[in-house]
């Protein structure tokens, strides 16, 4: 979106595994992607924490499909990730969604205040991140995916729909 706020970017996120990453440690240290029109991949391979050099390199990758479908892949994790100190920099993995509502200050009428409402998180047990191992994220089913208010309203998927007067269709 066109607003980036501090609240945003720790409400918004897809992460593998957050942390305080140091990637121009080692001319090793790479973070790259990639895009093939079906599959977004970025991968941080051989990055450092910053000021915990000596605990190793970590390389790990989220791949976001076209289906809806995400996939993290831990290849190298050196220490627990519970082991992370999280003073400098928050240490998350998961899945994060929110959206910010710009709404009439009452005090100033000229200024307004942003209200940030997180709607949907999905935090992974972090101490399940381990080398060699993936986490994989499928989509849940949606009336989107109906061509029409018939086939949601018929669909063996049970959604609750009901009629709306206001819009006179179903929701």
């Amino acid at each position: 979106g066109d607003v980036i706020h501090r609240m945003l970017t720790a409400t918004q996120y897809i992460a593998p595994l957050m942390a305080n990453f140091n990637p121009s440690y080692s001319r090793n240290s790479t973070v790259q992607y990639l895009d093939n029109g079906t599959v977004f991949v970025v991968q941080w391979d051989k990055v450092y924490l910053q000021g915990k050099e000596d605990m190793g390199s970590f390389t790990f990758q989220a791949a976001l499909h076209s289906t809806g479908r995400i996939v993290f892949g831990y290849k190298e994790i050196p220490v627990p990730v519970l082991q992370i100190s999280a003073t400098q920099h928050p240490v998350k993995a998961g899945l994060s969604d929110a959206f910010m509502i710009l709404n009439p200050s009452p005090d100033v009428p000229e200024s307004r205040r942003r209200t940030i409402y997180e709607y949907h998180r999905v935090e992974l047990d972090t101490s399940k991140i381990t080398n060699m191992s993936a986490v994989e994220f499928t989509p849940l089913p949606t009336c989107l995916q109906h061509q029409s208010c018939e086939m949601c309203v018929t669909s063996e998927l049970t959604f609750n729909c009901s009629w709306c007067h206001v819009l006179q269709r179903y929701l």
